[in-house]
Parts: C-alpha cells; structure tokens; sequence
C-alpha cells in the first residue's frame, strides 16, 4: 500500500504525482509523490505555484520508469 505524501495523512493513495525540479534536475530525472483523494489537488497545485513540471496519474498507471 502506498501511503500518501502529504504531512500527517496516513490515507492510502489512489494518485502520484509525478514532478520535477528544473533548476536541479536533468530533463530525464522526476520525483514522485503518492496522493489519496483528499490531498492530490494540494500536492499538485504546491508543485505547479512553484513552475515544476507535474503530472497526475492513478496509481495503477504509474510504472518506475516514470521516476527516480
């Protein structure tokens, strides 16, 4: 089970969202955050206030070759 990322939730995560640095990461390097339903939006929207490059995707879509 993946748990969610964002600070205190313990909710099992259904989304990843899925970014990346550009002033420290290469093109090919991006993070992954796991999200429940109630925090994905939060999570997503932290990263794009910041310019990151994000994507949102159901947990079941999300391989390791879309992170590091």
């Amino acid at each position: 089970m993946n748990v969610c990322s964002r600070a205190g939730c313990r909710s099992e995560a259904t989304w990843f969202v899925v970014w990346r640095n550009p002033r420290i990461h290469a093109a090919d390097r991006r993070k992954t955050w796991a999200a429940c339903d109630e925090h994905v939006a939060y999570l997503r929207d932290y990263l794009a206030a910041r310019e990151f490059p994000v994507d949102v995707v159901p947990v079941g879509a999300h391989t390791e070759a879309d992170a590091s």
